[in-house]
């Protein structure tokens, strides 16, 4: 099976603009392609984890690709998808957030002469001259057609600022750069963008040449990935450091019944032929996939050594053993005590557990948290400063698991 074809059997390919062209491209490896990423954090996070496993594919397959860091689009901010308008980040930030999303994309694609490279459009966008731009794209767009886009609706409906409203002719002038100065053929993005990527092919056709051979593709990519990236405490980093492996192994080994063969076919390199397989299980066959699911693609981020670990502790946790050593842990301080205990909505806040203790409050009242092993049935249960010496164990729900000791 080739590339294209193997893309549209695992799910990914939504819409194109010109199929036949785009088929030929990527199946005879002389697609070079660009995926955006915008520096909103420090980390990339499982929302973006659609696209990196697409870019390993393609590269695999012999195409090049162009990872482009929004380090210019930064400054406004994607209203896709928003409502609300983002956070306003210092250029201290955004340089910070571009290196962390280098060096983790280092994992998943092989930068270097002749394969895939990686540019940041503030080298170009923080350059233009207001005017200039207005009188050179600003002439190609339809107001009313943009208006009209997916990506400003729920903006629209809370308000959407000028600053935002200029984030497509942003988006679409990279496209256009980056065929002229780097022979990018090809642009990829998730639903949300859709919009925006017709708009860059159109300024290319209308600037440049109406036959130009800029094509455009989408996935499922914003759309699934966003909604993956998201859990309810919060986001599940790529980065050690705020998603341990065993936190981003049990992530993937909790998904839902009706998601997990969809995701071994979107995110994990397993064959085909093997995951057509996988869809005639059922029952308790699942809890494998998961397992499955979980493993390779803790692999892929962290490496073997630490899906093994996160495998065996999961194991070890779930069969009711004493293995603990890979679990989430909060190391708490004397400071942090009041007369040598803590209160259970504190420290499940503490533990980054729940956002507030109000959250905390409600997860108690229904019955939704035990120490170790004993359901806590009163908000204003307290944990001694003793037990903690021990360590305690902490259970959420049915499936998140924390540990609390003391320094």
């Amino acid at each position: 099976m080739q590339i294209y074809d193997e893309l549209v059997a695992r799910g990914l390919i939504a819409q194109v603009t010109d199929e036949k062209e785009i088929r030929d491209l990527v199946n005879n490896g002389k697609a070079t392609f660009y995926i955006g990423f915008d520096p909103t954090a420090d980390s990339l996070h499982v929302g973006h984890f659609m696209a990196l496993c697409l870019m390993k594919r393609l590269q695999m397959a012999g195409n090049k690709p162009v990872v482009l860091i929004g380090g210019g689009t930064g400054y406004v901010g994607d209203p896709s998808g928003r409502t609300d308008m983002r956070s306003m980040m210092t250029p201290e930030v955004i340089q910070h957030n571009c290196d962390c999303f280098k060096k983790q994309m280092e994992r998943f694609i092989e930068f270097g002469e002749d394969k895939a490279i990686m540019v940041n459009n503030a080298d170009w966008l923080l350059k233009l001259n207001y005017i200039d731009l207005l009188r050179e794209v600003g002439a190609c767009f339809s107001v009313n057609n943009m208006l009209r886009a997916e990506c400003y609706k729920q903006r629209m409906e809370k308000g959407l600022s000028f600053l935002e409203f200029n984030y497509m002719i942003m988006q679409s002038y990279d496209f256009y750069h980056l065929f002229q100065h780097y022979g990018c053929n090809m642009q990829f993005g998730g639903n949300d963008q859709w919009s925006n990527m017709l708009g860059g092919t159109e300024l290319i056709r209308r600037k440049l040449d109406k036959d130009a051979y800029a094509m455009t593709i989408t996935l499922l990519m914003n759309s699934e990935g966003k909604k993956m990236g998201k859990t309810a405490s919060g986001a599940v980093w790529l980065d050690p450091n705020k998603t341990s492996p065993f936190e981003f192994f049990q992530y993937w080994r909790n998904v839902g019944d009706s998601d997990v063969l969809k995701c071994i076919r979107m995110l994990t390199f397993l064959p085909l032929e093997q995951i057509d397989e996988m869809d005639k299980w059922e029952g308790s066959q699942l809890n494998e996939a998961k397992e499955i699911l979980a493993y390779e693609l803790t692999a892929l981020v962290h490496g073997e050594e630490e899906a093994n670990k996160a495998k065996t502790a999961s194991h070890a946790l779930f069969a009711g053993g004493g293995d603990d050593t890979h679990m989430p842990t909060t190391e708490l301080t004397a400071e942090q005590l009041t007369n040598g205990a803590i209160g259970i909505l504190n420290l499940m806040t503490v533990c980054g557990l729940t956002k507030s203790n109000g959250e905390a409050r409600k997860l108690v009242q229904q019955g939704g948290v035990s120490i170790d092993g004993e359901k806590v049935t009163a908000i204003d249960t307290k944990i001694t400063d003793e037990q903690l010496k021990n360590g305690i164990k902490i259970k959420k729900g049915k499936k998140v698991f924390h540990r609390v000791i003391m320094k």
